[in-house]
This record gives structure tokens, C-alpha cells and sequence, in this order.
């Protein structure tokens, strides 16, 4: 017998017959799904402290589960001190059943970590069906160790969805359970 996340069963049996019938769609391609989740970091302090990319890749890959990539510049600014090709951030795109564990992991763990945490700020949408959050302290997840940590980063996070509507994608991840911010 295979295992298959929480949230994957749960969005196919309950979460897609819900959105079916509450929007009427005819097709169950039309059906909106998660199709990816995108972790980023931009590290500034990257361009005097080479060490800080390693630790923030190593943080990444913990946290996501699969290796991360590190980003880098694409031009010169002199005022940053900053050469192209020059390492500014680490991010890993999740896809499958690694998306819907992290998608798991940091609704149930993850987010109830956070300090002063009143929900999730529902204008995120950016109109095209796909919601962008920040993190400011990525030690919020729990496969960090925080002694070991040197410097606490911040984090972006972009779930993109498979539908162009936002509403449809509000009431997708009001199914999975996102705790938004009641207004």
C-alpha cells in the first residue's frame, strides 16, 4: 500500500466535490487544484558573508524537504556593492506529494508558531487566482533547529492555484483550511 499526504486525499474526495458544487462547474478539469508552492529568501547580507547562503540553503532544504537553489544576480548595482552572478537568495518550488506535506505541515504547525498570529491576511491575491504571503522568521518551522541557527531570515512564500479567479481560489484554500483573517 502507497501513502498519500492528508490534504491530497482530502482535496479528492471531499475538497473537489465541494468546489463542483458550489461554483457548478460541468467539467472536473475545471475543478481549481494547488499546483505548486514556491519557498524563497532573499539574503541581502549574501554579498559580504558567503556563509550565510550555505546556512540558509541547508535551513531551506530542512524545511521543504528537497534541495534548495541558490539565485543570483542578474546585474550590477554599484550602490549594493553587487556583481551579476553574485548569490542573493535560496528558493525550491514543491510539487505533488511534497507540496501537500509542506501545504500540511505549515497549517497545522507551522503557522499557530507564528508570534501574535491572528490569521492569514486575505489580500494576498494577486487577481490571477495565486495567493503570496511573508514570513518574518523562518524559525517558525519546526524541523529548525534554533540553537543552530546563526541568523534568522525571513521567508516568501507563493501558492499558485490552476484557476485565473481569485474567489475560486479563496474558496479553494478556505476547503484545505487556510485560517484567514475573518473581516
Amino acid at each position: 500500500m502507497s501513502y498519500t499526504p492528508r490534504l491530497k486525499e482530502k482535496y479528492d474526495k471531499e475538497i473537489s466535490k465541494a468546489l463542483k458544487e458550489k461554483f457548478g462547474f460541468k467539467s472536473s478539469m475545471r475543478i481549481p487544484k494547488l499546483e505548486k508552492i514556491v519557498l524563497s529568501q532573499g539574503i541581502g547580507a549574501a554579498t559580504s558573508d558567503k556563509k550565510l547562503i550555505e546556512s540558509a540553503v541547508n535551513d531551506m532544504s530542512i524545511i521543504a524537504g528537497q534541495k534548495a537553489v541558490v539565485t543570483n544576480s542578474k546585474k550590477d548595482i554599484s550602490n549594493f556593492k553587487l556583481r551579476k552572478g553574485m548569490p542573493v537568495g535560496v528558493k525550491v518550488t514543491l510539487r505533488g506529494e511534497k507540496m501537500y506535506e509542506f501545504l500540511d505541515r505549515f497549517i497545522s504547525v507551522s503557522l499557530p508558531r507564528t508570534r501574535d498570529f491572528r490569521g492569514i491576511n486575505p489580500k494576498g491575491f494577486d487577481g490571477r487566482g495565486n495567493y503570496n504571503m511573508g514570513i518574518k522568521e523562518h524559525i517558525i518551522f519546526p524541523e529548525i533547529d534554533i540553537d543552530k541557527v546563526n541568523k534568522i531570515f525571513g521567508m516568501d512564500i507563493t501558492f499558485v492555484t490552476s484557476t485565473d479567479s481569485d474567489e475560486e481560489a479563496r474558496a479553494l484554500f478556505g476547503e484545505f483550511g487556510f485560517p484567514f483573517v475573518k473581516k
